[in-house]
């Protein structure tokens, strides 16, 4: 596959097996079977080499074992995995669920933002059904009671009528769409803290739920729930490390286990002790959330009855942004809220991920094995090795870090989640690591270890059983989420992250620009200025050639009479010549007369000419 397999064929496998299970009752995400195709492919016992092209031989052999192991329903490992591309998909930070949920909101008020900015009402009754739009999104926008609660609506009214009088729509309405705005979203906020304030004082406020009660009683039941479930699934995961012990200390004892699924069921418990914990943690942090936000809120509510107390007219700069500050923590409640009630619903949904291993294990077939086990939990396990620890003097090339000579010791990023990196490699259990017995630095990663003999063996060459743990993730896909090794893997087979979403959520990424002024300063650039000598030259002979052009203009027919027009020539010059000598010559005047012409007595006209021309001698 020169690596990785083209996102064509990719594709098209994924289809195919997506529609062969669809095609038998199963319908699954594409996220779930690319990340078994990965599966599959990186599993040796399958033969798939990566180092060909996939014929169409593989690619049938390939899907069909897709789907069969996509429809095993008694298979751990696909629990495990399906929890995995669950958690994935599902699972948001606080940031992120928040920021999610506001864009939802602005989503649903969008139309009512609209109907309310874009228009511009003229008449009386269009100004009234405007004001009552104001009215309706400043419900939603707050979420204190619904829009066919008639006494929220009269509460919310007179509320916004004090702050927002009908008569001041004509000064809204000359506003630009994102003053608009704004002022909604700032309207919203006051008539939320004065709502809170009258609710406070028992004016009002019926609809309005005790937020910080409820908050309270469900962050303790949140809690309760999550130790009960962490502990119950830390226990399981106790029994079954204590059961592949004794199993590989008597294979014979347990001849009739199948050793792989007790360990696939091991992994499924390991993963859901994994994301409980990061669950809880959330609650945790949601718990502190809460209780500052309860003495921040006590507070405001004080200083704000302080200031209104035993007055008739307050000024609105000093009251309105106590009303903004309350309407801000609460909303902070109503987003403590929202997180625990996503975390109950990730944890209740986790659950039936456990399933294929309890039906495979019951607790009454697990009690039954475990007879004449001493069973550790993990806790002990670290406790009877917190009296041992790595000589540094038996390793010369090797780096240990311990936590009273390293600072930010709890700041290290322990590979395998905090496991025991031989244990893993070796026995293929997920034996916990103590960090107290020393940290093993290799090639720039952390290392801990279940014992000093376990930290010994490894110590001695850490690149093979680091490579025998790869291999046993490439047996158990499941391994590379468990264990946090998704960065060993993505070169070979990236589909799971080019498919819907991937086996882990890629960084989150959007558009951004910036704009600055081109120059800020004014300009200093002389623009007459020229370095090439042969320019100024060819500049020079252009400006000495000037006198000898002419200017030409013309004018056209659309050009006429719009602009002035000139013409520039050379004035003609008046030119004389002198020579050395006048000089001059005169002829006579030629004198010739006829005679008869008028005729006679004579029937025949006779004409005499007479030439009277004084000779040229004589003149």
């Amino acid at each position: 596959m020169s690596g990785e397999l083209p996102q064509s064929v990719i594709r098209r496998i994924i289809r195919k097996v997506g529609l062969e299970c669809a095609a038998k009752g199963q319908s699954l995400s594409e996220t779930l079977v690319a990340f078994m195709v990965k599966a599959v492919v990186l599993d040796p016992r399958n033969d798939f080499n990566m180092d060909r092209i996939l014929t169409e031989n593989d690619m049938r052999d390939l899907i069909q074992l897709c789907v069969t192991r996509l429809l095993d329903t008694t298979n751990p490992s696909l629990s495990t995995i399906k929890m995995q591309v669950y958690f994935d998909m599902n699972y948001a930070n606080r940031d992120e669920l928040l920021s999610e949920q506001e864009r939802v909101l602005e989503g649903k008020l969008a139309p009512l933002i609209r109907a309310i900015t874009e228009t511009g009402p003229r008449v009386q009754e269009e100004v009234e059904n405007a004001y009552q739009k104001i009215v309706t999104y400043v419900l939603l926008r707050s979420g204190l009671g619904s829009p066919t609660d008639i006494e929220a609506v009269r509460e919310v009214t007179a509320a916004l009528q004090s702050v927002f009088p009908q008569a001041e729509m004509i000064t809204f309405i000359s506003l630009r769409k994102k003053e608009k705005e704004q002022q909604l979203k700032d309207l919203a906020m006051l008539v939320t803290g004065i709502r809170l304030y009258n609710k406070q004082c028992q004016k009002g406020g019926s609809s309005i739920d005790d937020l910080p009660e409820i908050l309270n009683e469900a962050i303790l039941l949140a809690t309760q729930t999550l130790d009960e479930r962490l502990n119950s699934c830390q226990l399981l995961a106790h029994r079954y490390t204590a059961l592949l012990e004794s199993m590989q200390e008597d294979p014979r004892r347990y001849s009739h286990l199948n050793f792989l699924k007790l360990k696939e069921a091991l992994f499924n418990v390991r993963q859901y002790e994994a994301f409980l914990c990061i669950l809880q943690s959330n609650a945790v942090e949601s718990a502190q959330e809460v209780e500052s936000l309860n003495v921040q809120f006590e507070a405001a509510m004080m200083v704000l009855k302080n200031t209104a107390k035993h007055k008739t007219s307050i000024e609105s700069k000093e009251v309105f942004p106590l009303f903004m500050e309350l309407s801000k923590l609460w909303t902070s409640f109503q987003d403590e809220r929202l997180l625990l009630s996503f975390l109950k619903n990730m944890a209740d949904n986790l659950q039936q991920f456990l399933e294929v291993q309890s039906q495979l294990f019951s607790k009454e077939m697990l009690k039954s094995l475990l007879e004449g086990v001493t069973v550790k939990s993990d806790e002990e396990r670290i406790k009877e090795t917190m009296e041992t620890r790595v000589n540094v003097s038996d390793f010369k090339n090797q780096e240990w870090l311990f936590p009273e000579t390293t600072d930010n010791f709890e700041q290290l990023l322990i590979q395998y989640h905090g496991f025991c990196a031989h244990s893993i490699g070796v026995k293929g259990i997920t034996l916990p690591g103590n960090p107290a017995i020393g940290v093993l630095k290799h090639k720039g990663k952390y290392y801990v270890f279940s014992s000093k003999q376990a930290a010994y063996i490894f110590a001695q060459d850490p690149d093979k059983f680091i490579q025998l743990t790869v291999e046993k993730a490439k047996k158990n896909a499941e391994l590379i989420h468990l264990l946090e090794l998704r960065h060993q893997f993505e070169y070979l087979v990236p589909q799971a992250r080019n498919a819907n979403r991937g086996s882990i959520k890629p960084p989150p990424k959007r558009d951004s620009g910036t704009q600055t002024d081109t120059h800020i300063l004014p300009p200093t650039i002389v623009r007459s200025y020229e370095w090439n000598e042969w320019e100024l030259r060819r500049k020079a002979i252009k400006l000495a050639n000037l006198r000898r052009k002419l200017t030409h203009a013309m004018q056209t027919d659309l050009s006429h009479m719009r602009r002035e027009n000139f013409t520039q020539v050379y004035l003609p010059k008046d030119v004389g010549t002198q020579t050395k000598r006048d000089n001059s010559s005169n002829v006579p005047k030629p004198q010739i007369f006829l005679r008869g012409l008028r005729g006679g007595s004579s029937p025949t006209t006779h004409m005499v000419a007479v030439d009277l021309t004084r000779p040229l001698d004589e003149t």
